[in-house]
């Protein structure tokens, strides 16, 4: 169900959003420069991205090996723009105030 929710809205994203914004980031968070990120890296850095909300780890982590790497990274930017998006078009409260 991930997968085909991250193809949904890979397709709803124009092209210039992919990673011009997080590209910095990842290399920011992946403070030994091992190319992935860990957890503890992660949970130490993730408030200098200033994301409200942030995404998991957790659910960043599609392969779960405990690291996320540049793939995974992009899809979690996708959805991160995407969830915006939802929200101005949903009629529900789940959305936090301002979007």
């Amino acid at each position: 169900m991930r997968k085909v929710f991250v193809i949904a809205v890979a397709a709803l994203l124009p092209a210039s959003a992919a990673l011009a914004d997080w590209a910095g980031s990842f290399k920011t968070l992946d403070t030994d420069g091992n190319g992935r990120i860990s957890r503890t890296e992660y949970e130490a850095n993730v408030s200098k991205l200033k994301l409200d909300p942030a995404p998991t780890f957790t659910a960043m982590d599609a392969d779960v090996n405990n690291g996320i790497d540049d793939d995974e990274w992009a899809a979690a930017e996708k959805m991160a723009n995407a969830f915006p998006v939802s929200c101005k078009s949903s009629k529900e409260s789940w959305c936090p105030k301002g979007y």
